[in-house]
This record gives C-alpha cells, sequence and structure tokens, in this order.
C-alpha cells in the first residue's frame, strides 16, 4: 500500500499528464463564484485516462482502508463523484450510492440514492475540494438520514481558506490525495510554468488559499 506523500506525487503527476489540472497563469480562468484563478481543475478528464484511473481510484480505496478502516460503504457527490465511488467500491467491495444536490421531483423523491442503513458508517468520495460547499451538503444530508460519516477522500483540493473553515465548522474530515501546492510544484520542475508563473501560483494561493 502506497503512503499519502507517494500518493500526492503519483496522482500530481498523473493529473498534469492529462491536462486535468491546467496552469494558466499568465491568463486567469474565471470561477463561477467570480474568482479569477491561475488553475483550472477537471477531474472528470481521469475517467478517459484508462492508466490514470486505475492509479487514482486505486489511490481512493487504499486511503480509505489506511483512513477510515471502518467504512461500511461509499457515497459519492453529485454529479463528479459518483463514478469514482462506484469504481472505488468496487476495488473495496463495499456498497456505493451518491448524494443528489436537491431531491428528486418525483417518484420517491429520494435525494440519497442506493440503501444507507441507520447507523452505516460511510466514507464522502469528492472529485475537488475548493470552497467545500457540495462535499458538505453530502455529509449533511447523510447524517440526517442517520449515516455515521467518518469523513471525505477527495481526490485534490486548493486548500482554500473558506473550504478549511467550511469543513472544521461542519465537524468533518477531508483527506485529499493531491493538492494545488504538489501540482504546482510538479508544473515547475516540468517546465509546464516558469519562475515568474510560478510565483503567480503561489501568491493566488496565499491570498485565497490559507
Amino acid at each position: 500500500m502506497k503512503g499519502q506523500n507517494e500518493i500526492k506525487t503519483l496522482v500530481a503527476g498523473h493529473l498534469l499528464d492529462i491536462g486535468a489540472v491546467f496552469f494558466r497563469p499568465e491568463e486567469p480562468f474565471t470561477w463561477a463564484s467570480g474568482i479569477k484563478s491561475p488553475v483550472y481543475c477537471d477531474n472528470r478528464l481521469i475517467l478517459t485516462s484508462t492508466e490514470s484511473r486505475n492509479d487514482v481510484e486505486q489511490a481512493i480505496a487504499e486511503t480509505v482502508k489506511r483512513e477510515y478502516p471502518q467504512a461500511e460503504a461509499l457515497f459519492g457527490t453529485s454529479t463528479a463523484g459518483i463514478a469514482h465511488a462506484a469504481i472505488a467500491a468496487h476495488v473495496l467491495g463495499l456498497p456505493m450510492g451518491y448524494v443528489r444536490g436537491s431531491s428528486k421531483d418525483h417518484g420517491r423523491n429520494n435525494r440519497i440514492e442506493g440503501r444507507l442503513e441507520k447507523g452505516q458508517k460511510v466514507v464522502v468520495v469528492e472529485d475537488l475540494i475548493s470552497t467545500a460547499g457540495s462535499a458538505v451538503q453530502t455529509v449533511e444530508a447523510l447524517r440526517e438520514a442517520g449515516a455515521e460519516v467518518l469523513g471525505i477522500v477527495s481526490i485534490f483540493t486548493y486548500g482554500m481558506e473558506k473550504g478549511l473553515r467550511r469543513m472544521e465548522e461542519a465537524g468533518v474530515r477531508n483527506v485529499s490525495l493531491s493538492d494545488f501546492n504538489t501540482a504546482a510544484e510538479m508544473a515547475l520542475e516540468r517546465g509546464l510554468v516558469d519562475k515568474n508563473g510560478y510565483e503567480q501560483l503561489m501568491k493566488f494561493i496565499e491570498e485565497n488559499g490559507r
């Protein structure tokens, strides 16, 4: 089983290789929140790269076993966490479900899809943590339904102060496979950004991340 630091480097490398994490300090992206960011992360690309997908899903499974050994089921965030929760749960031989952003307006009006037993120990699988809104909403929905949420496993985190504070207030722990700093340092080593670009990345994370 790989250690957390080994996983962090492995996953960051994959995300850069497939363009899931893309740095553009000279022309920042605009997030839905209005934040001007020099980085864009699209972890859905993992699913279309077999090598990256195999390593990432194995890393999620190993992280669940290491950090939350009591886990009885995985639940993905809707929609980006669903596929990752399903594959990792298959690797672990655990039940899987997911939590909708809101309840269906038809049928049984479910918000939680998949069987959830009262008191069941579950881990939330999220693809990306920025402000942590969807992850915390998922945790709260599961708790309201009677689950014992052990924590979150996410693929990538920006380490933003708002997200860290929101998870702390919710009393939930997150373990990310990789993070902004690791990917930025690797991008500099690979020549994907120059020294000036790297400094801009660090300025962004200092202003928004800690």
